[in-house]
């Protein structure tokens, strides 16, 4: 279906907004997607504050030709760009509705800190856990050893005292 010169400047400056305000891009690989499901993703995205926006492939290559250090991947079957200010978050919630939807969405690749990156890449960059959680896992690195000696000292004391 064609689409007018119009519409082709609209999609082109939104696209050109998402090049310019985001950390992070994710190029998703959608076939087959419902309506219904499509929405409910949708909708948990914006709440998560990732963008998910579907273009003609020839109008992102358009608007992101040149822009990010590296080669863009090669983008097959119908794509659509999740974005956020969040480096991890689109990545992340895609992976998540890639497993929930198996086979009607993927990663095909992105944008990640100014580079372009396969699939692959974008996947992994999708298991990095949620800042919090490794504020927790940092957290516990530092106390494992403060534990260790606390429990070590509360030994002596308590063979000393018998």
């Amino acid at each position: 279906m064609a689409i007018t010169k119009a519409k082709k400047q609209t999609i082109l400056a939104k696209l050109d907004g998402v090049k310019k305000d985001s950390e992070s891009i994710v190029f998703v690989k959608f076939n087959g997607l419902g309506v219904q499901d499509s929405t409910a993703m949708r909708a948990t995205l914006r709440e998560e504050g990732v963008g998910y926006f579907v273009a003609k492939k020839t109008l992102m290559k358009r608007a992101f030709d040149g822009a990010f250090e590296g080669e863009m991947p090669a983008l097959e079957g119908e794509i659509a760009v999740a974005y956020s200010t969040d480096a991890i978050a689109p990545a992340q919630k895609i992976k998540e509705f890639a497993g929930k939807y198996k086979d009607n969405l993927s990663i095909a690749g992105g944008v990640f800190q100014g580079v372009y990156k396969d699939a692959v890449e974008m996947t992994e960059i999708a298991s990095i856990p949620a800042l919090p959680v490794l504020r927790g896992m940092f957290v516990n690195v530092i106390n494992s050893p403060i534990q260790g000696l606390v429990l070590g000292l509360n030994a002596i004391a308590e063979k000393k005292s018998a």
